[in-house]
């Protein structure tokens, strides 16, 4: 499993458990699994449509395939926001970092 052993998986579940607590766990596990849930449901209705609508050029494949992987993004972006807890107000807090460094520079 990407070349990680037991022990360093043993670890990294450690530290997870050691920041989120025990009890937000299983929170953050029914939010990640929705939104995976929601990326497969995403993909499935775009690859059905793409195999719907065969575009005669390469130059619109290409540009269509651009823009479905912009939908597929935001959609799970929409969704991981929506169903895992604390995403959304680290996105908000990144947001006032970024602001605050573009008033420094």
């Amino acid at each position: 499993m990407f070349g990680l052993g037991p022990t360093e998986l043993f670890i990294i579940a450690l530290i997870v458990l050691l920041i989120f607590g025990a009890k937000r766990l299983p929170e953050i596990g029914k939010g990640l699994g929705g939104a995976i849930r929601e990326f497969k449901k995403v993909k499935k209705e775009l690859s059905g449509k793409d195999s719907n609508n065969q575009p005669s050029s390469a130059t619109s494949q290409d540009t269509e395939k651009k823009d479905s992987t912009l939908k597929i993004e935001e959609k799970v972006k929409e969704k991981v926001l929506e169903q895992v807890p604390g995403v959304k107000k680290v996105m908000e807090t990144k947001k006032k970092v970024d602001k605050v460094k573009d008033l420094v520079k």
